[in-house]
């Protein structure tokens, strides 16, 4: 049986492609196909050493920094790779990768971060970011996005079986495309992420530094609260946004190392998590190192931190993306701290493992291969 995996691109190695490694352990054999490939050599070391075939958008002008300025064309070029010999295709896409074209004797399951948020039910908040909600070049932005949408909602009659990466997702699926997906959880890496018992006095964030992450808030937040200590880790376009919002007891460190991030996530007391995410990796990867989180209450943390309502609690949540909402659960964390245990949040990043996900995702092929005509 011959595989391909398709994915959108390779620049970085963040949440999409952490499931790519997944998806290549459990199937070592595959060819890889993507719409640009300019991951690093230490990168691409998580892939097998694997490199993609690309498409025409991979040697156009200054495609390695402006790739996403491509994204007219992607839908065109993701429908240029041949992938006639292959019997079994996994897509994994958050934009264009579940679009190629397959046949009626070929096996296409998708594995779905998101349909494309920008183009869908976040078009308003995206246009607005970006300055792209008036003018010319707003009516054109627009326009883009229909068309996008259309064909998005087409390529989806393609596709055999789709699996989302959360309940929240496959919600999405099914207002976007109307069909069914099955939810299989993408995998934390227990192996470099490990409890530490001795917490120290003070919060963390750690993300890309991007608009609907929210770090800025979090910052401001904090700001109210003096008494308070956060370390703030990653980088990003909002990255001057919010270093000119962080007072005394707020520490911007910026890009870090896996190393320092892992040793300083250990012994935070606890993650700020802001951001309405369609699964996201982090508030996991703080659970693995024994460390509870404070996660706004909506998308994919609902189904990877547990509550103070619910047994063996891992975490509290605020209900509005807020100052206030934030300062609140704060306060509510610290008065339940002895309630969040390092057992308790080891146990329950435990479920999210790797050898869970590649049991589950290649069972889930098996049985789907076993009833294709």
């Amino acid at each position: 049986m011959k595989i391909a995996i398709v994915c959108d691109w390779l620049v970085t190695y963040a949440g999409a492609e952490r499931v790519l490694s997944e998806l290549l352990a459990c199937f070592p054999e595959a060819d890889l196909f993507a719409v640009v490939d300019f991951l690093s050599a230490d990168d691409r070391k998580h892939l097998q050493n694997k490199s993609a075939t690309t498409t025409f958008i991979q040697s156009l002008p200054f495609a390695k920094k402006r790739y996403r300025s491509y994204l007219p064309l992607m839908p065109l070029a993701i429908e240029q790779l041949d992938l006639s010999s292959y019997d079994l295709i996994i897509s994994s896409s958050h934009a264009v990768a579940k679009g190629v074209i397959t046949g009626p004797d070929q096996l296409h399951i998708a594995y779905v971060h998101s349909p494309m948020r920008y183009a869908w039910d976040l078009q308003h908040q995206y246009l607005k970011e970006t300055g792209l909600h008036k003018g010319l070049k707003g009516f054109i932005a627009k326009w883009f996005l229909h068309k996008l949408r259309i064909w998005d909602q087409r390529t989806a009659h393609g596709v055999d079986h789709f699996i989302a990466n959360s309940q929240f997702i496959a919600r999405r699926i099914w207002k976007t495309y109307r069909r069914e997906a099955d939810v299989i959880y993408p995998a934390v890496n227990l192996n470099e992420f490990t409890p530490y018992e001795k917490k120290e006095d003070y919060y963390l964030i750690a993300s890309r530094m991007v608009p609907y992450k929210k770090m800025d808030l979090i910052v401001e937040s904090f700001a109210q609260m003096p008494d308070k200590k956060l370390i703030v880790i990653g980088t990003g376009p909002d990255f001057e946004k919010v270093k000119t919002k962080a007072t005394s007891n707020i520490s911007i460190l910026g890009f870090q190392p896996t190393e320092k991030l892992i040793h300083t996530m250990q012994r935070a007391k606890a993650l700020l998590f802001a951001a309405e995410e369609d699964f996201g990796l982090v508030p996991l990867e703080a659970q693995a190192c024994g460390t509870p989180v404070i996660a706004f209450g909506k998308g994919g943390a609902l189904e990877t931190v547990r509550g103070l309502g619910q047994t063996d609690p891992t975490g509290v949540f605020f209900a509005e993306q807020s100052m206030s909402s934030i300062c609140k659960a704060v306060a509510e964390f610290e008065a339940h701290e002895k309630s969040f245990t390092v057992a308790n949040c080891v146990n329950n990043a435990n479920k999210f493992s790797s050898a869970h996900f590649r049991q589950t995702f290649k069972k889930y092929v098996s049985d789907k291969m076993r009833v294709t005509p």
